[in-house]
């Protein structure tokens, strides 16, 4: 679905108050308490004029959760979630605020319950939430004592809200004692990197969950209970909005979106940008993309931030482009493709499309073998053969006939691939090209086989699809020291695949290290990855003081190379030692997977990081209570998972065998046997003519947080 489109099935009045609520609550927020005050009025209105328009279940459309009382018919709509995301890029920064509103629409109290996805490479390090008229700040705990806070609160009747992480880049709000009618905010913030590669520089926004696969009789992935709705029945769920204010340090020579379109307006510092279509379903990731205008000179940039008495440093440059090497080495190159259930309609053709031009683009010398996975592995050849003209038709023909089908047993096919039948070969170069949207439960064991077999081989990662799972993606090329590349739609293939291409032909710099001269630094990361063309070195350290020289070398075209950057020369910036300590917390766990430290050494570790730098990980959450007890002692208490859309290209029927997935109707059942109450919970979401103005006047209100930003989403296990 072409950008524009998004969104493009609400009907006409959908937005018909929008403009207004939009300027009462500006302007509101201008007026301190009594601003306050004219903003719950607003609201108050509204939902009275929401209850006219649904008062019978047959006047529901689409776009809300529904509930129904136990052996009743009646059926009233539950927690209703609004999203909006407000983010600064400063440098090579991105400080980003994510705010969500939970009403209940029912007569229970309710706790709310929601999956969604962050930047792997994000700390989360602030929790507020608004009650009212009362702002609660969290608190980092250690991650079962966060629990037991929360649950405690949960028990008494408290108003409280938890920030967990499942995995690096998934984390669950959870918001107790919601009363029937009242409306909570909660907002998080965290800070993460901008990504730059050819020269763009770039930042996702996760908005939607895919669906994992989890192998039979394997333990259940803890963050995959969320419903997934079927959008050719109830339409697209969970609306956001997303601003983004650019200050790049540099001159633009254009901005732009691969996945929506966008409004750009120039503000002082910077742009503003964003979407113009105000708001859009969460069903694909935000990705924005900006270029620097033609330069003189590589760009370098090194910022500063001073915390708690320490000093810490980012440095970001690009090295110079040196001309091609005129004999490229010549390679072995394995590819990989991902043809399970997960991968049906649109990221099917995606990666059939990709590995075809792969394979087309394969040179004299070089040799190749193609492996392809469901729940079954099949390796095309018994070992690479050359790239003759009889060799790449067989391969041709024979990814043209793959169809999506099976579970996603992704650990085999790895390992296949990094069986080097060749490895005395040192003059030839071995690479893998992982095409797959990463469905899966066991990351960790991905990691571990890379880890164990990787040798010489470079791995690098293909992400397919409207929302990959970036952080296996990531982490997985990471490891295999290659790199990741995101493939969004079948008219991106081409030029996504001709710059992984260009990659693979040589890289710019190899065996890079990175020193202090003059200071005590600790690096992270502590070993970095071979360098490619038109990919900055990005490295945060904490220094014993700001003197001395960062040295950066390695070996280009077989030649030395090195650049030094004076430590005086950096500039002021923020949340640099949030992105330091992730990137340690990271390190811990790479370490964790190399076997390198214990189990409990990495716990410890991301323990201590997560408490010292106020940042939620494994081992940490972030816990807000309100010391006043809100539900009264003999009130039931529901719990509320909120429905999730099916990632933009994933096709429902492939995926959930044709009929509608319990995680839809069949959740109710479920569900039930959670709940205090004994309620079923039906997922027939639906759009709901005024939840974008509810949602629209609770993000103004959000405002009085100083922030804005709302991002969510959640998962389904598609077993």
């Amino acid at each position: 679905m072409p950008a524009s489109d998004v969104g493009a099935s609400r009907g006409p009045s959908q937005n018909r108050f929008g403009p207004r609520v939009i300027a009462l609550a500006n302007l509101a927020l201008h007026r301190g308490a009594a601003g306050l005050m004219l903003v719950l009025a607003v609201l108050a209105a509204l939902v009275f004029c929401r209850e006219s328009f649904a008062a019978e279940p047959g006047d529901v459309t689409s776009g809300a959760l529904m509930m129904r009382a136990k052996g009743g018919d009646q059926v009233v709509e539950a927690v209703r979630l609004g999203t909006d995301i407000d983010m600064t890029v400063s440098g090579l920064t991105v400080r980003t605020r994510v705010t969500q509103a939970f009403r209940n629409d029912t007569g229970h109290w309710v706790e709310a319950v929601y999956v969604y996805p962050l930047p792997d490479d994000g700390g989360v390090d602030t929790l507020k939430m608004v009650v009212g008229n009362k702002v609660i700040v969290g608190e980092i705990k250690k991650k079962a004592e966060a629990q037991a806070i929360y649950d405690a609160a949960k028990a008494q009747g408290k108003k409280a809200a938890l920030v967990e992480q499942g995995r690096p880049n998934m984390f669950t709000n959870s918001v107790a004692n919601v009363a029937p009618g009242e409306t909570v905010l909660v907002q998080i913030e965290y800070q993460a990197p901008v990504a730059v590669s050819a020269g763009d520089y770039s930042l996702r926004v996760p908005l939607v969950v895919a669906p994992r696969y989890t192998s039979p009789g394997a333990p259940a992935a803890p963050d995959a209970a969320a419903p997934v709705v079927d959008p050719r029945v109830h339409g697209k769920i969970n609306p956001v909005t997303i601003t983004v204010h650019l200050r790049a340090g540099f001159p633009l020579a254009g901005v732009s979106s691969a996945t929506h379109a966008l409004d750009v307006r120039d503000e002082r510092g910077g742009k503003r940008i964003t979407l113009a279509s105000g708001q859009v379903p969460a069903d694909r990731d935000f990705v924005l993309t900006w270029r620097a205008a033609p330069l003189t000179a590589p760009a370098v940039g090194l910022f500063h931030e001073k915390v708690a008495g320490d000093d810490y440093v980012l440095a970001q440059l690009t090295p110079p482009i040196a001309a091609r090497a005129t004999t490229p080495a010549p390679r072995d190159i394995v590819f990989v493709i991902d043809n399970s259930g997960s991968m049906g309609g649109e990221s099917m053709q995606q990666a059939k499309a990709s590995l075809a031009y792969g394979l087309a683009h394969l040179k004299p010398g070089d040799r190749f073998n193609v492996v392809r996975f469901d729940d079954t592995v099949t390796v095309l050849f018994p070992s690479a053969v050359s790239a003759d003209a009889a060799h790449l038709a067989k391969a041709q023909d024979y990814v043209a006939s793959l169809d999506a089908d099976g579970g996603t047993e992704m650990l085999p096919a790895m390992a296949a691939a990094l069986k080097d039948d060749h490895a005395g070969e040192t003059g030839r170069v071995r690479q893998v090209v992982f095409l797959t949207d990463g469905a899966i439960g066991d990351e960790q064991g991905l990691f571990d086989t890379i880890s164990a077999n990787r040798g010489r081989s470079r791995v690098f990662m293909v992400g397919i699809g409207s929302a990959p799972n970036t952080y296996l993606m990531s982490r997985a090329a990471e490891l295999g020291r290659g790199t990741f590349t995101h493939i969004g739609s079948t008219d991106g293939v081409e030029g996504a695949m001709r710059q992984l291409f260009d990659k693979l032909e040589s890289p710019v710099a190899t065996n890079l290290a990175v020193t202090f001269e003059g200071a005590e630094a600790d690096l992270a990361p502590a070993v970095l990855p071979d360098l490619y063309r038109g990919e900055p070195i990005t490295v945060a350290a904490r220094v014993g003081a700001m003197k001395g020289v960062l040295r950066i070398s390695g070996m280009i075209d077989g030649k030395p190379w090195e650049t030094r950057i004076p430590l005086k020369d950096a500039e002021a910036g923020k949340g640099i030692s949030k992105l330091w300590a992730r990137r340690k917390v990271t390190d811990a766990e790479v370490a964790r997977s190399l076997a390198q430290i214990s189990e409990e050494d990495a716990d410890a570790r991301v323990l201590k990081l997560g408490l010292d730098h106020q940042l939620v990980t494994s081992q940490t959450s972030l816990v807000a209570v309100d010391k006043t007890p809100s539900r009264p002692a003999d009130a039931p208490l529901t719990r509320a998972d909120l429905p999730l859309n099916l990632p933009a290209g994933w096709d429902f029927d492939v995926l959930f065998g044709g009929a509608r997935h319990p995680g839809a109707d069949g959740q109710a059942d479920a569900d039930a046997d959670q709940q205090v109450a004994g309620l079923d919970l039906p997922q027939t979401a639906t759009d709901g003519p005024l939840l974008v103005m509810v949602g629209l006047g609770l993000l103004a209100l959000g405002g009085l947080l100083g922030a804005g930003g709302w991002v969510l989403s959640g998962r389904r296990n598609a077993a």
